[in-house]
């Protein structure tokens, strides 16, 4: 949780620096989304490379690996001066931050049984929420308060991740094994544990764990819900900062910070999520993330509809951020339902490669949509309510 903690610096401001860059370089919205997507996709790949990676060499070692060198790659992408440069660096970026989620899932899935899945990773899911609404204050104070150029939101932030790579590499383990701990016969004994020990995974190859994975129907379902879902909530964390620095809200003080309800939303939900799954849908996750979905596009349909003004969109925004990151603490406890253990690592990586490359897809024709409607950044609450009825349904034929 404290290295996840960070790991956003390196990915989500992107979102405002997109002001400063359209006004720096004269790019219009779609040359920003296709920036924005080429990373995604990068991260979708990376994705799939890095959870096998996890599972065969360690979530540990991985984890700490990204984060240094994403911090690496943020502060070239800063200097680059033209489309191609800034699209390879944030492109370079987006793999190594893959290095991130589905390695320390390995290490959850290690440390935790089915019946605590959707707890432990809805624990981690709010890192990632709170970091989230680490890099809105962070970036907010960068433009805002410290009124910096838009090249510093990639180079300051940054250094936070880089400490909590170095500091998880030097306190966590990988398996209870390697911190000397004697697991309790309930864990062991669980339902679904392949084997604890790494040398029941010797045996298996890359290719042997992604046939596997790949092998089973419902991670392709998965993969198609969450992806949709990832659309939405990329959608929101690109844009509504966006929406909230146009010309309708400029006389507003202070909007940029309105949208922090945006993120503290998302962290509040994953936790919640989580914490349903396990303890009133009986460790099943499609029903928790159906019901999200459901009132995540209500709620954004809302914000499109009423336009509404700051208390109000305070409120929107974080129901907006509550019912559609929420739905991920169920997801990625899903992976390790289907996959096992041994296999954990891979299955988020696949799963989340899906969700990246939907996400990826997304983003150039929501800048172009905006483009086409006079920039409109609006817009994004639409599209955000379709997604998110769109995995709903996709969602209802999931169930372990």
């Amino acid at each position: 949780m404290f290295c996840y903690l960070f790991f956003y610096t390196g990915r989500q401001a992107l979102g405002f620096a997109i002001p400063g860059i359209q006004e720096e370089f004269g790019w219009n919205k779609a040359t920003v989304g296709t920036i924005s997507g080429i990373a995604l996709w990068s991260y979708a790949i990376g994705q799939m490379v890095n959870g096998n990676l996890a599972d065969k060499f360690g979530g540990r070692r991985l984890m700490a690996l990204g984060a240094i060198l994403s911090t690496t790659f943020c502060i070239l992408a800063s200097f680059m001066h033209n489309f191609w440069g800034m699209a390879l660096a944030l492109g370079a970026n987006g793999f190594v931050q893959a290095m991130g989620w589905s390695a320390g899932g390995r290490v959850i899935s290690n440390w935790w049984s089915h019946h605590e899945r959707g707890k432990s990773f809805g624990f981690y899911t709010l890192a990632a929420g709170s970091s989230s609404v680490l890099v809105y204050v962070t970036s907010t104070l960068t433009i805002e308060t410290f009124d910096l150029a838009w090249q510093w939101l990639f180079r300051l932030p940054v250094l936070l991740m880089l400490v909590g790579g170095i500091t998880f590499y030097i306190v966590a383990r990988d398996t209870p094994k390697d911190a000397g701990i004697i697991p309790p016969r309930s864990f062991t004994h669980d339902e679904d544990d392949v084997a604890l020990e790494p040398e029941a995974a010797r045996g298996l190859s890359s290719g042997d764990r992604y046939r596997a994975v790949l092998g089973i129907p419902k991670i392709w379902i998965t993969g198609v819900a969450i992806g949709l879902q990832n659309s939405a909530r990329y959608g929101l964390l690109v844009w509504v900062p966006v929406y909230f620095l146009g010309d309708s809200w400029k006389d507003t003080s202070n909007a940029v910070w309105i949208t922090v309800a945006l993120p503290v939303g998302m962290a509040v939900g994953a936790l919640v999520n989580g914490q349903l799954s396990d303890r009133i849908f009986g460790s099943r996750r499609d029903r928790p993330i159906m019901l999200f979905m459901a009132l995540g596009a209500l709620s954004s349909l809302t914000m499109w509809i009423t336009d509404p003004g700051a208390g109000l969109g305070i409120v929107l925004l974080f129901l907006c951020g509550f019912f559609v990151y929420g739905p991920q603490s169920s997801f990625w406890a899903l992976c390790p339902d289907l996959a096992g253990k041994v296999m954990a690592g891979t299955a988020v990586g696949v799963v989340n490669f899906f969700a990246y490359l939907f996400a990826g897809a997304a983003e150039p024709i929501i800048g172009h949509l905006m483009d086409r409607n006079g920039g409109d950044a609006g817009l994004i609450f639409l599209v955000v309510a379709i997604c998110c009825g769109a995995s709903a349904v996709v969602t209802s034929t999931i169930r372990r």
